[in-house]
């Protein structure tokens, strides 16, 4: 019997993985640990009147307002299970702590305990799984206890079951709560019991939901109930034993009556109101995990999960449905088609089908396994353009009727019905009609390049778009069998994932360089400055073209799938923009396919599946733009929150200024787009981006004012959000430093104009001083040159003075040499002995040759001639003795030692003795000269 059980249950859930798998399922946007940046596990969800959500995280309060992700830790560092936003505060339990969260005026939310006021009357270990408002109370709800906060009178109201409370519920009429002993409503103040039978007694309760038909009970293990007139009854679903095998933790009455599911280990389930199924979602079919700890339903409808490891928004009313592939079965998508009531699907495992508008599976094609390009009706005859050659299907039959070479793409050949023409990998070739069957005719001899896309205009042009080699334009002749006339243009030029076709009887092209047109008079092609429009900001992914059924042209962009039509009183095109990001879809650059299944419902292709869009419901209004923080940064400092309600004034630094923004929309494939500008210092709007934040470094002193609006897929929100500040002028360039620098300004024009006069006038004294100093000057200079004058009378007394000083010594000389050769040679005479008269004339030489008296008269000549030079010589030498004397009067002369010594009556060699003596006395430098130093004197 066990063994039996586990084989129902696997049967079970491979079922549910094989049905999960045929569904056509509601966007679900996957949130990871690593995207959020907190705990693995989200206990409970809520969201506030501005639409931002919050996750009872294991790591605190976790918010999330649509663009940023942003984590509030716990007060005590524990798990926070439990969050409730009511009115402007959001209520959290934690362990042993339960309280509130406000925003404060920079954006930052802070928290404010509840239970420190009670701290004593809360048991050890004691956490707090619910909160619930009801009329002025808040209630938090524990396994042990219930307490009621009054938020009028700001007290508490404690209730306490018998036994251990399992889970509370709220309806508007009252607030319920389960223990071992049955269901109990709270009145009064007090428990009273409220349902017990064994079902309730022995089953876990998920949740109780209040509807038009009663009290809708949903077990953890039984499925759900219905309570009603006192009697309660099975809520009969298609799924209950799914249902039941589930182990069922969270659920969710919607909006439309349909009732969420979430399982510990099979995902969830959403079930009409009718008991029926809608989706049964699990991992293996765009879940995150299977275990579903928390729903929610938002205020757009979409449903939260709050996953055992992540968290998942699912959008249950997005106008696009996925068809995921999770097994890898299917494969890319490369092309669809309608026929015969069944939807066609060429991929690139081979072509797949089934009836249309269905949830069964998709069955193989036999024969057609291998890549798909394309899929084409003509005639009530469908084709597939396969890798292997040219296939034309009948339900479940693909016969080959062509395999010289892989095939791209189908094209009526003018206006006869039996002919197409097929692009092929090396060229084009044609089919014909024969006996009511397509069979291959020729190839078109003289091309033989690659023809992916191709268009015919007027009879037997062709135009062929080559992605390596750029536009070739061919005629065909009139056997359908030869290219004539090949062309290839010089532009446009060749493009990565470029394309062509023909749109309105023109060829357009589409490449990276933009979008052209072909003129059909000229035969070239121009540039098409509003299609290109669509490339600019690094848009471009792929030039991929797409004509529908309606006559819309579709185009493919990195942001946006846009579509082209032309209005009914103007023949200029339309353009409609769908903010649907390539990276959300999946699609693959080159080979982007849309199939028109309704008048506005769309199929595209994508790398694992495909999605389907309904067009009419792409609009979302009611959305409204906040500005959620402003950050200031000072240098390299972290940036500080400034307040962002009131009237901001900032200091002159703090002008780098970073906004947040943000529109609460939760869309997978729709993102808001923002446009701002800055007031004072800007007054254009921006052009529309996908950044949430902008930036405006050294903003100048001023009033200013941000402003920004959002557009979510098409729509403008209902207002623009707006926030005044002014940056103040540093106090240098304050009013009362201006006044400041006025008062300066006077009194340093008072003491300029003070300085000024005194400056002239000092400058004015200066010049006549400098006057009389000239004047001075001059008379010292005239003085100057009667002394010089003077000076050079006198230099030339001294000289002519000194010349007969020089003479009259040298006659000295001369007559002491002659008076001494007279004297002996009378002394040499033979009677000199004996003649007395001789002897008298000897005496009388010697007596008028002494050297004392020859001194005696020159130093009197000298002393008048050179102003007392012997006397500065003692003054200056006191050692000197009278014959030193002598010498440096002689020396003074110029004289040599050959002419001093007859004057001193020694040899020469004794004067040179002398002179050195005489300079060892006057302690004269061996580089100075003796002659020198005394001529100096």
């Amino acid at each position: 019997m066990y063994y039996f059980k586990i084989i129902v249950t696997f049967l079970i859930v491979l079922i549910n993985t094989t049905n999960s798998l045929a569904q056509q399922l509601p966007p679900i946007v996957k949130y990871s640990k690593e995207v959020y940046n907190a705990g693995i596990q989200n206990w409970m969800i809520s969201q506030d009147n501005q639409r931002f959500m919050y996750f009872a995280n294991n790591e605190g309060l976790l918010e999330f307002n649509g663009s940023k992700w942003t984590l509030n830790p716990s007060p005590n560092e524990t798990i926070i299970r439990s969050v409730k936003c009511i009115n402007n505060k959001i209520y959290t339990g934690a362990f042993m702590e339960f309280g509130y969260w406000q925003r404060a005026t920079n954006g930052e939310l802070y928290y404010t305990s509840l239970s420190n006021s009670i701290k004593s009357k809360i048991k050890d270990d004691e956490q707090f799984w619910g909160i619930f408002p009801f009329d002025n109370w808040i209630l938090f709800q524990s396994l042990e206890k219930i307490y009621a906060y009054n938020t009028k009178s700001k007290t508490f109201t404690i209730i306490e079951p018998n036994s251990t409370i399992i889970k509370a519920f709220k309806t508007s009429n009252g607030i319920y709560f389960q223990t071992k002993n049955g269901l109990y409503e709270i009145d009064q103040g007090k428990s009273k019991l409220f349902l017990s039978n064994q079902i309730i007694n022995q089953n876990k309760l998920i949740n109780i939901y209040e509807t038009p038909n009663g009290l809708i009970l949903v077990t953890q293990k039984l499925g759900v109930y219905q309570y009603k007139n006192g009697q309660l009854t099975k809520f009969v679903t298609d799924i209950d034993t799914q249902i039941q095998q589930s182990n069922i933790y969270s659920s969710q009455l919607l909006s439309d009556e349909s009732i969420a599911l979430g399982s510990i280990s099979n995902g969830i389930f959403i079930i009409s109101k009718e008991g029926k199924k809608i989706y049964h979602i699990t991992q293996n079919s765009g879940l995150s995990n299977n275990t579903a700890l928390s729903l929610f339903e938002d205020l757009d409808k979409n449903l939260w999960i709050g996953l055992d490891n992540g968290i998942n928004c699912i959008n249950l009313k997005s106008p696009i449905n996925s068809y995921l592939d999770n097994t890898g079965v299917l494969g890319a998508i490369y092309a669809a088609v309608t026929h015969n009531n069944k939807l066609y699907i060429g991929t690139n495992q081979g072509l797949f089908y089934k009836n249309l508008n269905s949830a069964d599976k998709f069955e193989f094609v036999p024969n057609t396994k291998g890549q798909v390009w394309s899929l084409f009706t003509f005639q009530d005859t469908l084709f597939c353009g396969h890798d292997s050659g040219t296939y034309v299907v009948n339900g479940a039959i693909a016969n080959l009727i062509f395999s010289g070479s892989g095939t791209w793409k189908f094209e009526p050949y003018g206006g006869n019905n039996n002919y197409i023409l097929q692009g092929n990998y090396n060229g084009i070739s044609v089919l014909e009609k024969r006996n009511n069957k397509w069979v291959f005719k020729n190839k078109i001899q003289g091309f033989d390049y690659s023809s992916k896309h191709f268009e015919i205009i007027g009879k037997n042009d062709v135009y062929v778009s080559h992605e390596y080699k750029g536009v070739y334009k061919f005629t065909i002749d009139n056997l359908i069998s030869k290219a004539t006339n090949i062309l290839k243009f010089k532009n446009p030029k060749k493009g990565k994932n470029a394309c062509l076709v023909k749109y309105n009887n023109f060829i357009y092209y589409a490449s990276k360089e933009g979008v052209f047109k072909l003129n059909n008079t000229t035969k070239t092609f121009i540039k098409d400055k509003s299609l290109s429009s669509m490339y600019q900001n690094d848009e471009y992914v792929t030039g991929k073209m797409i004509v529908d059924n309606s006559n819309k042209l579709w185009f493919f962009t990195k942001n946006y799938i846009h579509y082209y039509s032309y209005g009914k009183l103007s023949t200029e095109l339309k353009k409609n923009s769908l903010p649907i990001p390539s990276s959300l879809t999946n699609s693959m650059p080159g080979y982007e396919n849309i199939l028109q299944l309704e008048n506005n419902k769309y199929l595209i292709g994508t790398t694992d599946g495909f999605y389907i869009l309904k067009n009419d419901d792409f609009k979302f209004t009611n959305y409204k733009v906040s500005i959620m923080r402003i950050a200031n940064t000072i240098g390299n400092s972290k940036p500080i929150n400034i307040p962002i309600n009131g009237e901001v004034k900032l200091s002159h630094d703090q002008n780098n200024l970073t906004f947040y923004f943000t529109v609460p929309e939760y869309d997978k494939y729709i993102n808001a787009e923002y446009q701002y500008k800055l007031d004072g210092f800007t007054d254009e709007w921006s052009e529309w981006s996908f950044n949430s934040q902008v930036v405006f470094k050294n903003l100048p002193a001023g009033d200013y004012t941000f402003s920004v609006r959002a557009k979510v897929a098409n729509s403008i929100t209902d207002n623009i959000a707006t926030f005044s500040f002014e940056i103040q002028k540093p106090w240098y360039a304050s009013t009362l430093a201006k006044l400041l620098y006025f008062v300066l300004l006077i009194i340093l024009g008072f003491y300029i104009h003070k300085f000024y006069t005194q400056y002239h006038e000092k400058r004015h004294q200066k010049i006549i001083a400098e006057n009389n100093i000239l004047l001075e000057l001059k008379e010292l200079e005239n003085e100057q040159k009667i002394m010089k004058i003077k000076n050079e009378q006198l230099i030339q007394d001294v000289d002519k003075k000194n010349k007969e000083l020089a003479v009259s010594t040298m006659n000295l000389i001369k007559k002491t040499e002659l008076l001494n050769i007279i004297k002996s040679d009378l002394k040499n005479s033979s009677d000199s002995t004996t003649n007395r008269s001789i002897k008298s004339v000897i005496t009388t030489i010697n007596r008028n040759v002494k050297e004392e008296n020859t001194w005696n008269v020159f130093k009197e000549a000298f002393d008048s001639a050179d102003n007392n030079f012997l006397k500065k010589v003692k003054e200056s030498h006191p050692i000197l003795t009278p014959n030193d004397l002598r010498l440096c009067a002689y020396l003074r002369l110029n004289l040599s030692s050959k002419e001093i010594a007859p004057l001193l009556n020694i040899s020469v060699r004794s004067i040179e003795i002398k002179r050195y003596r005489l300079r060892k006395k006057m302690n004269l430098p061996h580089e100075m000269g003796l002659v020198e130093y005394l001529l100096a004197i």
